[in-house]
């Protein structure tokens, strides 16, 4: 197993480019089954969550075809199986979104519960529900859900969330495409990622209206068409790198991003003492070589301030100066690295839901061991102010949500590399 070792104390500098987002190219990935042409994704993120998504897609008969840009064309007309197994499903939460599009276009479906990260209870049981609506007969049994439109296909239907849910709302939206008449999806997620994949769905020949806000209407269509779509970039990379900056008192610039997305997080930045400017597609980040000032959040679904950016905003506060409180209300298992940070000196006290951090001039580098994908991220952050050494075990959280971390941190002079295991 891979690990990274960081030597600390480098103020970074530089320019870096983003990547596309994950949680965007997974659902776009799944929605490309939708199609009864082929439907070619451009800006795909190289990681191991695509990879297998597209091994995924291998598994049913369709062969993806990659060309020399990376872009990857899907043709859904020659899937052979409507199984999504638990040997691929395991290691990736979003392959329950095949779950919605195979059951609106091929008519059924039988696909694994779930593994991923080991942050919370993400249940299924609001795809399930929503397919329900819609008419959809479902089983859960051995491990798998077994799903089967009605009669005539899938109905459209008018379903509340209980809980706002991303994967939900995008499962439900896009089973929704081709159902028959209108659906109307309230309580849905805001996020930007939905709004990407609706995007690519009305490329694609949807009928869409509200992604963005807490109600989509969608009224169904006999059939989805080819498109070309380029993914967006991906916010929490974007925001990762900009904290990278903030804590080592230096300056970036990130280019191929979009800051409309990232308002919660730069605000906040800027309460942290950074200059910040931007473009339509870049921000640039300067500490001017100032140690950041603490500050206090609470997470929150979109357009609040992102669960997927509370680790890094731990490590930010554990070398600022003062005191910060950030509580955490998405996922109630993801306090994880406080425990690693604390190794390194972090002067951190979780309570519930809570955790008070006080800033300490210097973290010291320490053997550390990544839980989950933010979390690792969070201690590569760390890692870069802390005198000294830091190993960082078990990296493959790392490469499921960062392309090239070492590479793009080695730009911005970051005394890093990856070490085989």
């Amino acid at each position: 197993m891979d690990k990274l070792i960081i030597t600390g104390g480098v103020r970074l500098d530089g320019e870096i480019r983003i990547s596309g987002a994950k949680n965007s190219a997974l659902p776009i990935l799944a929605a490309t089954l939708l199609g009864d042409e082929p439907v070619t994704i451009c800006n795909l993120p190289h990681l191991h969550d695509i990879t297998t998504m597209i091994e995924l897609f291998g598994r049913m008969g369709i062969e993806p075809v990659i060309d020399e840009k990376l872009a990857v064309e899907v043709d859904a007309r020659a899937i052979k199986t409507l199984v999504a197994p638990y040997e691929l499903v395991k290691t990736m939460r979003a392959s329950i979104l095949v779950l919605g599009p195979m059951v609106a276009r091929f008519g059924e479906a039988e696909v694994a519960l779930p593994g991923g990260c080991a942050i919370g209870s993400r249940p299924v049981d609001l795809h399930i529900r929503g397919l329900e609506a819609m008419g959809a007969i479902i089983d859960v049994e051995g491990g798998y859900i077994k799903a089967k439109a009605p009669e005539g296909g899938l109905r459209g239907a008018h379903f509340f969330f209980d809980v706002v849910s991303v994967t939900g709302t995008e499962n439900i939206m896009m089973a929704a495409t081709l159902a028959k008449g209108r659906s109307v999806l309230e309580n849905a997620a805001r996020e930007p990622e939905v709004v990407d994949l609706a995007n690519c769905l009305i490329a694609m020949g949807a009928k869409i209206q509200g992604a963005g806000t807490d109600t989509i209407i969608i009224d169904g269509v006999e059939r989805l068409h080819g498109a070309r779509f380029n993914v967006m970039p991906d916010r929490i990379e974007t925001g990762t790198y900009l904290v990278a900056a903030a804590v080592t008192g230096g300056r970036v610039k990130v280019k191929d991003a979009d800051p409309s997305t990232l308002e919660a997080v730069l605000a906040k930045l800027q309460e942290a003492g950074a200059e910040i400017t931007t473009g339509p597609d870049w921000i640039e980040l300067d500490m001017k070589g100032k140690r950041p000032k603490a500050v206090n959040l609470r997470t929150a679904p979109y357009p609040a301030f992102p669960t997927d950016m509370q680790a890094q905003f731990i490590a930010l506060n554990a070398v600022a100066e003062g005191t910060g409180t950030i509580i955490e209300t998405v996922f109630e298992n993801r306090f994880m690295h406080v425990y690693e940070m604390l190794r390194m000196g972090a002067n951190i006290l979780v309570e519930g839901n809570t955790a008070v951090v006080t800033g300490v001039e210097k973290l010291k580098g320490a053997p550390v061991m990544a839980t989950d994908l933010r979390a690792s991220a969070s201690l590569v952050l760390a890692a870069l102010v802390a005198e000294g050494d830091t190993l960082i075990d078990r990296i493959y959280h790392i490469d499921r949500g960062y392309e090239c971390i070492e590479e793009k941190l080695q730009l911005l002079g970051a005394k890093i590399r990856r070490v085989p295991g």
